[in-house]
């Protein structure tokens, strides 16, 4: 399952930076990640520092 990132996002950057798939991109005033590309590997999630990113 893809991730998803929620409310919580503080639009800090570190998880895009960490997106070995670049499937992490600014969206309207969070980031967001797109499920088709998303490969599931957490990386996004181990940097967030709210926890925004988790799997659907």
């Amino acid at each position: 399952m893809a991730y998803k990132i929620s409310d919580e996002c503080i639009a800090c950057g570190a998880c895009e930076a960490e997106c070995p798939v670049s499937a992490i991109s600014m969206g309207d005033g969070k980031y967001e990640i797109d499920p088709d590309t998303c490969v599931s590997c957490g990386s996004c999630a181990e940097v967030c520092p709210v926890g925004a990113p988790a799997e659907e």
